[in-house]
């Protein structure tokens, strides 16, 4: 339980809702912290969170997120306001602005294997410090890092990741805070609330208490602190992909 939930509205799910995305990220984001951020592309990002936190003018931020971005649009805002201080990701290849401010020493990055970043949030969120894999063993991905061996095979020591804040988006809350996540945003999303020490949930839908089937429940909601309803999102494609008439 995060200190800006009681127990009471642990317990009845009151006062999580806020009228707008500004609201929700009021007394909860600043300068300096480590946000992690649901999505993958532009797939079940939190737009309207992301756009209000550019607006509060939070800086020196360290962000986890699997993509940062296009430019214009998603994390891609935060870099252009320089916002961001560092990026903890796995794919930023559609990001021009980001790209500048990389190679040019502006911003800090520190690249993961998309599973590893998967688990590193998994981890975090469940109390587990740190975890051994297989994967990048022999690459720059292992400098400086712990590795051994076990029954023959080499393993690389990944730390768990923790966030101040944690910006997820789902389809449907109910007033508790209970998410359902739809189709493909549910990827980074769920791994992201748990591992934040305070979440705030983005949704299209909500609905009251009871109406979701418990066994339809992706995140329960005593990982979500404040929902911010956002029924009409942009849901912008990252890569439009057409064919000619008459292409098979």
């Amino acid at each position: 339980m995060s200190e800006t939930t009681s127990p009471e509205r642990a317990a009845h799910g009151a006062g999580k809702l806020f009228p707008n995305a500004r609201a929700a990220l009021d007394g909860v984001v600043a300068d300096d912290q480590t946000l992690a951020v649901g999505g993958f592309g532009l797939c079940g990002i939190p737009e309207a969170l992301i756009a209000a936190l550019r607006d509060s003018g939070v800086s020196g931020l360290t962000v986890i997120s699997n993509n940062a971005g296009v430019d214009g649009f998603g994390l891609g805002q935060l870099l252009e306001t320089r916002q961001i201080r560092k990026m903890i990701s796995s794919y930023v290849g559609e990001n021009k602005e980001f790209e500048r401010q990389y190679l040019g020493g502006e911003l800090e990055l520190e690249f993961n294997p998309q599973g590893t970043l998967a688990e590193r949030l998994r981890a975090g969120g469940a109390g587990i410090p740190a975890f051994f894999t297989a994967t990048g063993y022999g690459t720059i991905v292992a400098e400086g890092k712990e590795t051994r061996e076990f029954d023959g095979k080499h393993y690389v020591l990944e730390t768990a990741l923790v966030a101040d804040v944690a910006l997820v988006k789902a389809w449907k809350a109910d007033r508790a805070g209970n998410l359902v996540f739809r189709k493909t945003a549910r990827n980074f999303n769920p791994a992201c609330a748990m591992a934040g020490k305070i979440c705030v949930a983005e949704v299209e839908e909500l609905v009251e208490i009871g109406d979701i089937d418990p066994d339809h429940v992706h995140l329960p909601g005593i990982y979500v602190d404040r929902i911010v309803v956002n029924a009409t999102p942009e849901k912008r494609i990252e890569q439009r992909t057409v064919r000619q008439t008459g292409e098979h």
